[in-house]
C-alpha cells in the first residue's frame, strides 16, 4: 500500500489535478491515504482535501505524519504534479520487489526549452519521490520538508512520466 504525501500553499487548483489522477490509484488498491500538509492557503485547498477524503494538516511533524501514515511507502508529490498512464502497475511491481528510494521520469510531452533545462536546478520534488516508510522514520527530523528529505538522496529512474507541477502553474 501507498500513502502519498504533498506540501501546499494556496494551490488549490493543482491539488485537485493531482487528486483526480490519483483516483485511478486508489481504485486499484494502490493509494491507501493521501495527506496533505499546508503552509497557511487561504484559497479552498482544504476544502478539496476534504472532498477527495485526504488528511489536511496545518501543523505538523514530518515524523508524526509519517508514522500514521497507512502504507509502507510514501509518494512525495507537488501539487499539479500528475503521473500518466502505467503508474499504478509500475509503483506496485517496485515496491514488491526493490528497496532504493525512486522518481518518474521527466514527461517527454512537457519540456522547457534547452537553455532553461541545462541552466535550471530541478526541485527534488519536481519527478516525484518514491521511498519506504521506514526510510523516512530513519532520516525524519524536527522541521524537516518533504523537499529537504527528497534532496540528494540516490534514487532509480521509473519508466513511468510525470507532468511535472510546473505545467499546472503555467496554465494559471
Amino acid at each position: 500500500m501507498l500513502t502519498v504525501i504533498m506540501e501546499c500553499r494556496d494551490q488549490e487548483a493543482e491539488l485537485a489535478q493531482t487528486l483526480s489522477v490519483l483516483v485511478a490509484g486508489a481504485v486499484e488498491g494502490l493509494v491507501s491515504d493521501v495527506v496533505v500538509l499546508d503552509h497557511g492557503s487561504k484559497d479552498g485547498s482544504s476544502d478539496v482535501a476534504d472532498a477527495a477524503g485526504c488528511r489536511f494538516h496545518l501543523h505538523w511533524d514530518l515524523a508524526e505524519i509519517v508514522r500514521g501514515a497507512r502504507g509502507e511507502w510514501l509518494l512525495l508529490l507537488e501539487p499539479g504534479a500528475r503521473p500518466q498512464s502505467g503508474w499504478v502497475e509500475e509503483i506496485a511491481e517496485y515496491m514488491a520487489l526493490n528497496r532504493l528510494p525512486a522518481r518518474f521520469s521527466p514527461s517527454v510531452s512537457y519540456r522547457l526549452p534547452l537553455l532553461k533545462r541545462i541552466f535550471r536546478a530541478v526541485p527534488p520534488l519536481e519527478p516525484g519521490f518514491l521511498i519506504s516508510k521506514s526510510q523516512v522514520l530513519a532520516a525524519a527530523k524536527p522541521g524537516l520538508s518533504l523537499a529537504e528529505l527528497a534532496k540528494g538522496q540516490k534514487t532509480r529512474r521509473l519508466a513511468s512520466e510525470l507532468i511535472p507541477s510546473w505545467v499546472a502553474r503555467s496554465l494559471r
